[in-house]
């Protein structure tokens, strides 16, 4: 398996997406340590992995705490004497939905305040470690603000940037100690909590929106969860070993060609 014996800490395993991306390293053969502001859903997923065959703990740790982050840490690396893999998925509790100039301040720096602490904290904590390792993949997460401009998404976009901005300058300090840093960008998963929520609110409107988005790509589809867990298996892997210090974009297009217009039926031969 492409993580055995892998040590993996994940940071927001009880939402959706941070779930199926550990079950994917436990998969892989790593064991993942489970993280979470609250312990029931993180307990719940660890008793899942464990009864599929996986290595599974799970914490209670507020990644936004940095005595709870580096209390932990150092308990773990007691314990198990590597920490090989860090990833973090917390939600930024953002608010969209508006236009910036209908926004308040506190709306849009609530995300880019709580990306900055939880992945400063979190990824420190696990380079130094690291650092005396020799080894590790430290991975995050962001979307297609990222990479483009895109609108109503409040302090969400500058949250994005700022996380791929600070992957890649971690990743040029922690290079040489045989460190690799690396984003992942994603689309936003379909079948995701965050958008089963919206179309169960949404309705119509949710499932019309939802279509645009898939539009607005060159595949004219979204990355599910599992695309995303599989990337993430991908990099925190040997298979990877040469790649750092980048953002890995899965939107299925939409980063390089927003509303892209070409359509498939114009290629078929008559």
């Amino acid at each position: 398996m492409l993580l055995q014996n892998k040590n993996a800490v994940i940071y927001g395993a009880g939402g959706s997406l941070g779930g199926a991306v550990s079950r994917a390293l436990a998969k892989a053969g790593a064991k993942v340590f489970l993280t979470g502001h609250n312990i029931e859903p993180v307990k719940k997923l660890a008793d899942e992995i464990i009864a599929g065959g996986g290595s599974a703990d799970a914490s209670e740790v507020d990644a936004l705490n940095e005595k709870a982050v580096n209390d932990y840490i150092n308990n773990l690396v007691s314990k198990t004497g590597t920490i090989d893999i860090s990833f973090n998925a917390i939600g930024l509790k953002d608010t969209q939905g508006s236009p910036l100039v209908d926004m308040s301040l506190a709306d849009f720096v609530r995300p880019v305040t709580n990306a900055m602490e939880t992945q400063f904290l979190t990824a420190t904590a696990a380079g130094r470690v690291m650092m005396k390792q020799g080894s590790g993949v430290i991975l995050s997460l962001t979307a297609t603000p990222g990479g483009i401009g895109y609108a109503n998404v409040g302090g969400f976009g500058p949250a994005c940037c700022a996380i791929e901005s600070f992957s890649r300058d971690l990743a040029s300090e922690l290079g040489p100690h045989g460190i690799r840093v690396v984003n992942i960008r994603s689309a936003g998963s379909p079948d995701s909590q965050v958008f089963k929520e919206a179309i169960d609110h949404g309705g119509e409107k949710a499932k019309e929106f939802i279509k645009k988005m898939e539009e607005d790509t060159m595949l004219k589809k979204l990355p599910l969860m599992e695309d995303i867990a599989n990337v993430a298996v991908f990099l925190a892997s040997d298979m990877a070993r040469k790649i750092t210090g980048v953002t890995v974009d899965v939107t299925c297009g939409t980063t390089s060609a927003l509303n892209y217009k070409v359509s498939p039926i114009a290629f078929v031969k008559k």
